[in-house]
């Protein structure tokens, strides 16, 4: 019975590690997101060299040969391909303001399902598997997915707009010295597929774990009429 158990304890103990090095991690998001640091105007960082796809990469922020507030500056193919991003502050400013507190939804919602799942284990250890309480349990985990693929999808969807639209107004692109002009694509208003979570692997595994809800739901109807017959 011991050796039997022993799955489902070591499971228990791993997501409730995880959830304490979750709620450690969320909450140094949160620090981060009320501190807000903000870069300078005049800042300098870099150049930093890495490799992307086989070809050299260098990333820097400073301001321009002419002065004035800094700027971020990215080289690629050997420098043939430059791309410059004007008042990067703002771009920072959009990742911490916006972006910092869509991770931290992230985190905190897999600190929860995995405190969902120690529940779970915890009643599987025990010898409670098919009982009201886990199924229970069970379907809340196919909910919680299912919602939250739904709400993560147009919030990503909605960020990554905001990015996209900064960057459009503050990249600039040169090829070998001579800039490219990018069109003035407005973004619109978002389509309704933005809203759709069909994409996402969470959707289709919160409808997995509810089938299998009604499974256990079932296989306990089943348990309770068998016991009432003897």
């Amino acid at each position: 019975m011991a050796s039997t158990a022993f799955l489902p304890r070591l499971f228990r103990w791993g997501f409730t590690i995880l959830e304490g090095i979750l709620a450690l991690g969320a909450l140094c998001i949160a620090l981060t997101i009320l501190v807000h640091p903000s870069l300078p105007p005049y800042a300098h960082i870099g150049p930093i060299k890495r490799q992307v796809g086989g070809q050299a990469l260098t990333f820097s922020i400073a301001p321009p040969p002419g002065g004035g507030p800094s700027v971020a500056a990215v080289q690629a193919f050997d420098g043939h391909v430059a791309m410059t991003v004007d008042h990067p502050a703002g771009l920072t400013d959009l990742l911490i303001g916006h972006g910092l507190p869509l991770i931290l939804t992230y985190v905190l919602f897999v600190a929860v399902l995995f405190d969902l799942l120690r529940r779970l284990f915890r009643n599987v250890e025990r010898g409670e598997s098919f009982t009201p309480q886990s199924v229970r349990l069970v379907q809340i985990v196919g909910g919680a997915l299912i919602a939250f693929a739904v709400v993560a999808s147009a919030i990503r969807g909605w960020y990554l707009r905001m990015v996209f639209s900064y960057l459009l107004q503050h990249t600039q692109i040169a090829v070998s010295g001579t800039p490219v002009r990018l069109p003035h694509i407005s973004p619109g208003p978002p389509h309704f597929g933005a809203w759709l979570p069909f994409g996402d692997s969470l959707f289709w595994s919160g409808l997995l774990v509810l089938a299998l809800a009604e499974v256990f739901r079932q296989g306990l109807a089943l348990k309770r009429d068998a016991e009432l017959t003897v």
